[in-house]
């Protein structure tokens, strides 16, 4: 089950680190095939591609006002009291991403800034199947409130009897989602892309999931519609020194690796003795898992090294650039400033990575898959478009003519500097 490396070479960091993955040429021909279904077909391929792979008979893809009714009287106040305080979170961060437009005057009379626009349309795909993330509902929505996107669809695969989870549905009503739809998977990403009798076609889709629903969203993009990031399988990475605490260590393993069989853990420790007592701790907690074989098949892909330094113990964590990085070491915020790949981060011994999938406030759908090095998480920046506006005085023209005009005929582009030749001169002239 487990993969124990002492001390490994940087060299070997490469092969060492290497996630599993399935073959990229056949996952690529398999969601093309869906893509041209999915276009050719419609709602009809939708619902054939759901007794393929949900085994489920789907009379009606759109989720019903009285479904939802039901869902909410299916959802305990315990739990709503929960969606209701993380909801608040969430909201509460998300907003304090809001910017200001500030207007800069780079010379004088020349004035420049930048204000931002919601996406008008968003998709959002939330994964179903053996754990229905109702959280991931909250962390795409909410944002999506708050730029004020004027459409929000949602896709979410059916359940066995073809409904949907009803805290899937109850979050979001809350979120104030209103057209749900009962499909998932690489089909979902596909009807989203190009649209079908009902489910509209969207600017630009959201969410995490598998292999194929991640190569799904990278297709999508070749019909220029965008996406958040490549979300995929999830991943943790633990660094953990002699002031780790074993058993929540394993915990903190063993909660990314109960969410799928190709998710990854990676842990990583400077101590020998917290390194021994926290693979006890994994055979002990994961037996007791209702998710065990899950977890146990996710660990075959898992690593656990000893390293010397945290610091080196950091830099190999950059060179992986994890979805989740938890820093069980003394002192903590001591090195953040030598994370430099990282989706998000949790510091200390009492900072699960659980309190950001759910209720911290942060957002949970985080670049995976090394996309870390170059893509941030999902924000409130994702759902909105930045336009740059500049206005311009007649001074300001006269300020930055010259050097319009010159930069533009050193590249051989005379009708650009014709354009501030005419407006120049006519200043000059007085018209």
């Amino acid at each position: 089950m487990k993969n124990i490396i002492k001390y490994p070479e940087q060299n070997t960091w490469e092969t060492l680190l290497k996630r599993p993955a399935l073959e990229k040429k056949d996952l690529r021909n398999t969601v093309q095939e869906i893509f041209l279904k999915v276009n050719q077909n419609g709602d009809a391929a939708l619902k054939e591609f759901a007794l393929k792979f949900d085994q489920v008979s789907i009379d009606n893809l759109l989720v019903s006002t009285e479904e939802t009714e039901f869902a909410i009287n299916e959802v305990s106040v315990e739990l709503k009291d929960a969606i209701a305080q993380a909801k608040e979170n969430i909201y509460k961060f998300h907003l304090a991403q809001k910017e200001q437009s500030i207007e800069i005057e780079t010379t004088e009379g020349v004035i420049c800034w930048r204000e931002s626009r919601a996406i008008e349309k968003v998709g959002l795909y939330i994964p179903g199947g053996t754990a229905p993330l109702f959280s991931t509902v909250l962390m795409l929505a909410v944002p999506a409130q708050i730029a004020g996107c004027q459409e929000v669809i949602l896709c979410t695969p059916p359940q066995k009897d073809g409904s949907i989870n009803p805290a899937i549905l109850y979050t979001a009503q809350l979120c104030g989602i209103t057209k749900i739809f009962k499909v998932g998977g690489a089909q979902a990403v596909a009807a989203l892309t190009v649209g079908t009798e009902s489910i509209p076609k969207v600017d630009k889709i959201f969410g995490p999931g598998n292999q194929y629903v991640t190569q799904a969203k990278q297709l999508a993009m070749e019909y220029n519609v965008a996406i958040d990031l490549p979300a995929g399988p999830s991943e943790v990475l633990v660094i953990a020194d002699e002031e780790a605490n074993p058993e929540f260590c394993a915990a903190d393993l063993l909660s990314q690796a109960e969410h799928g069989n190709d998710s990854q853990v990676i842990f990583i420790s400077t101590d020998e003795n917290v390194f021994n007592d926290t693979l006890k701790e994994i055979d002990k907690q994961v037996a007791e898992l209702p998710r065990n074989e899950i977890a146990k098949l996710a660990l075959e892909n898992s690593r656990f090294i000893l390293m010397r330094t945290v610091d080196e113990a950091l830099e190999m964590s950059n060179f992986y650039a994890p979805e989740h990085l938890i820093l069980a070491v003394e002192n903590p915020r001591n090195y953040i400033a030598k994370i430099t790949s990282a989706g998000s981060v949790f510091l200390g011994n009492y900072t699960p990575e659980s309190a950001g999938d759910y209720a911290s406030g942060t957002n949970h759908t985080l670049p995976t898959n090394g996309f870390a090095k170059n893509y941030s998480g999902v924000s409130l920046d994702s759902y909105v478009k930045k336009i740059t506006i500049q206005e311009i005085s007649k001074t300001g023209l006269q300020n930055i003519g010259k050097t319009i005009e010159l930069m533009a005929a050193a590249e051989g582009l005379n009708a650009h500097k014709n354009a501030v030749s005419l407006r120049l001169k006519s200043l000059k002239n007085g018209i």
